[in-house]
C-alpha cells in the first residue's frame, strides 16, 4: 500500500498509528482502548480530534475493528492491516535497506497495452515501480531477484498482455550502467541521506515512545521506496549502508525505554470480537 506521507512534514497520523499497533498488537491477539491510543495520540503531538478522526477513517478502510466492553470501546486489527503491518515488518527486518545476497538473477517483465489503454498503462506501471521495477526500454521493466510478477499481473486483468521471465545478464552487460539508466538513484539516495541528517547525532530524548514510532514510521517511508538494488552495482558509499545501521543502533537504544512507557499507557485486553 503505497504512503503520501511527506517526509519533510513528518509520518501522518495513520502512519504513527500504524507503526504503534504493529508494536503491540501484532499477532497478540489484543485490542486496546482508544482513550489510551488518544492519550498515546497526544505524546506524538496529534490532537484528539486528528486522533479520533484518523481512527475512524482507518475502520472505515478495514484496517480497525471495534468492540466494546462495558462503556469503553477497545479497537483491533483486521486480517487488512494485519497483511500491511506482516510486509512493513518483513520489508524492516527481513529484507532490510541494503541487498548485500543479491544471487545475480533478474525479473523481467515485458508488457504490450493499446494505445487507449492509459489507466491500465499507469496502474501497472505504479505497481512495477512500488514492487522495485525500473524501465529498462518500452515496454521492458526489471528487478532484482525473483520477483512475484504475475500477481501485479493477474491483479490487473492484464494476463493477455504481458510475459514474466526470470534471467540473469550477459557477459557484455555493465550491470551498474544498466541500474543507472533503469532507476532513479540519486532520488534514492536522496532519501537516504536526509534520514541521517534528521537522525545522526540525535540527542537523549525525553519520550523514548514517540521518538521510536517516529523513527520507524520513517524508515519506512524510505525503504518502500527502494528497490533494493545489488549493492556491488550502486555508486561508492552508497548512504543505505550508514542508514540502515543507524536505524537498527537507535531502535534499539528506543526499544525497551519505549515498551516501558506504553506499558503504562496502553490498555490492553485479549480480542474477543
Amino acid at each position: 500500500m503505497p504512503s503520501t506521507d511527506n517526509a519533510e512534514a513528518g509520518p501522518r497520523p495513520q502512519t504513527l498509528l500504524l507503526m504503534l499497533f504493529g508494536d503491540y498488537l501484532l499477532d497478540r491477539d489484543l485490542c486496546v482502548f482508544t482513550g489510551s491510543v488518544i492519550d498515546v495520540c497526544d505524546r506524538l503531538a496529534i490532537s484528539a480530534h486528528a486522533a479520533r478522526s484518523t481512527l475512524t477513517r482507518m475502520a472505515g478502510r478495514g484496517l480497525l475493528h471495534r468492540e466494546r466492553h462495558g462503556r469503553r470501546v477497545y479497537i483491533g486489527l483486521t486480517e487488512r492491516s494485519t497483511a500491511l503491518l506482516r510486509d512493513g515488518r518483513d520489508r524492516i527486518w527481513g529484507a532490510g535497506a541494503v541487498n548485500d545476497r543479491w544471487d545475480g538473477t533478474w525479473t523481467l517483465l515485458s508488457f504490450s497495452l493499446p494505445e487507449s489503454w492509459q489507466r491500465q498503462r499507469h496502474d501497472l506501471r505504479s505497481q512495477l515501480a512500488w514492487a522495485g521495477f525500473g524501465p529498462l526500454q518500452g515496454g521492458l521493466w526489471i528487478a532484482p531477484g525473483e520477483v512475484a510478477a504475475d500477481h501485479i499481473v493477474s491483479s490487473l486483468g492484464l494476463d493477455a498482455h504481458a510475459r514474466v521471465f526470470h534471467a540473469r545478464a550477459g557477459s557484455r552487460t555493465d550491470i551498474g550502467v544498466m541500474v543507472g539508466d533503469a532507476y532513479d538513484l540519486p532520488a534514492v539516495a536522496a532519501a537516504y541521506t536526509a534520514f541521517l541528517a534528521r537522525w545522526d547525532g540525535t540527542p537523549p530524548v525525553s519520550d523514548p515512545l514517540a521518538a521510536r514510532l517516529t523513527l520507524i514510521a520513517e524508515w519506512l517511508h524510505v525503504i518502500r521506496r527502494d528497490p533494493r538494488l545489488p549493492v556491488e552495482h550502486l555508486p561508492p558509499d552508497w548512504p543505505a549502508v550508514r542508514a540502515q545501521k543507524l536505524f537498527r543502533e537507535l531502535e534499539t537504544a528506543y526499544r525497551e525505554p519505549a515498551r516501558a512507557v506504553a506499558e503504562g499507557r496502553l490498555d490492553l485486553r485479549p480480542v474477543t470480537a
